[in-house]
């Protein structure tokens, strides 16, 4: 191409994006949850889709593919045209977990999506049994410390957030305590009601009922401040400043997607989280709104990346 076929080139690209935001969306959305459906995140992709397609003026239709680790979803968005249509209900397993988890994924963690907004933080709780003899987390960490190996903490799964919390408490506090996973919330909560193992950071909806009845006990939640469903229940920061391991949801595109089609996407998603009706519902569920700018979303993802990279490096935990 001649110089100035370059340059024709180059002052067109501007305008072709701009024409493109100004017809986007040209037909439905697709928002991939890369779970199941009936979740918690399946739940919140269902009720974000319903309020984007009034301002989109076209469907959100979700797609769960689930499966790999959140891989198989997240590699349906990477490998769709580039066009804003096609989008991630993105969790950190995609993006932040899975590719230190695994050997490889079948995607570029970074390259292969562009960030939209931030979506949602839900703090998990720490329990314990009432037979473990602490009141609060400082008693735990002593106790742990006199009786290394011995107390047992239950996760929804390897490489779960509920694993990842217990993994970062270990790390923080230089503790030893057991690992028992299970697959899924459920299961763990029969055997930890049962007094089977002796503790869990999980959701916070399903645990704090079982200790507002006595039947667990609540030490901690996992945001760096407290929650307004647990006013009550400190911070694990209060103890271990700079304790957090809070999941948090955002919503991505495949990359490439033009920056205009990207903004877009970015001003319907932020108006939604400032509509009070919609943050009522969040709060009932025990979620805060986090809603971003595409470059904030971007720099959140790569922070958390490297923070929880050094968190699985350091545990040594490998998922084939």
């Amino acid at each position: 191409m001649t110089r100035r076929g370059l340059l024709a080139a180059s002052l067109a690209a501007p305008a072709l994006a701009q024409a493109q935001a100004q017809d986007f969306p040209a037909r439905p959305l697709r928002l991939i949850v890369p779970y199941a459906a009936g979740g918690s995140a399946d739940a919140s992709a269902r009720m974000l889709a319903e309020a984007m397609a009034g301002p989109l003026g076209q469907p959100v239709v979700v797609e769960n593919r689930p499966g790999g680790a959140a891989t198989i979803g997240a590699q349906a968005v990477a490998r769709a045209a580039a066009d804003g249509h096609t989008l991630l209900y993105g969790t950190p397993a995609p993006q932040i977990i899975s590719p230190h988890l695994m050997r490889s994924v079948p995607y570029d963690p970074i390259k292969d999506f562009a960030p939209v907004s931030g979506y949602k933080r839900a703090p998990n709780l720490l329990v314990v049994h009432p037979s473990v003899p602490a009141r609060n987390l400082a008693e735990l960490i002593a106790l742990a410390k006199a009786r290394p190996g011995t107390l047992t903490f239950a996760s929804s799964g390897v490489g779960s957030s509920s694993h990842l919390a217990g993994e970062l408490l270990k790390f923080m506090a230089q503790i030893d305590i057991t690992h028992v996973p299970y697959r899924g919330t459920s299961a763990a909560l029969t055997d930890l009601l049962g007094g089977t193992v002796s503790m869990a950071l999980d959701t916070l909806s399903v645990l704090l009922p079982q200790a507002r009845d006595g039947k667990l006990r609540a030490l901690g939640v996992t945001t760096p401040a407290r929650s307004k469903q647990a006013p009550d229940v400190p911070a694990i920061a209060e103890t271990l400043p700079g304790f957090d391991a809070a999941p948090f949801n955002y919503i991505a595109a495949t990359g490439g997607t033009p920056a205009p089609v990207v903004a877009k996407l970015n001003q319907v998603i932020v108006a939604i989280l400032q509509r009070p009706d919609y943050l009522a519902r969040m709060e009932e569920l025990g979620e805060e709104a986090t809603p971003s700018t595409p470059q904030e979303l971007s720099a959140t993802i790569e922070r958390e990346s490297a923070r929880w990279k050094q968190v699985i490096e350091a545990a040594g935990i490998r998922v084939e």
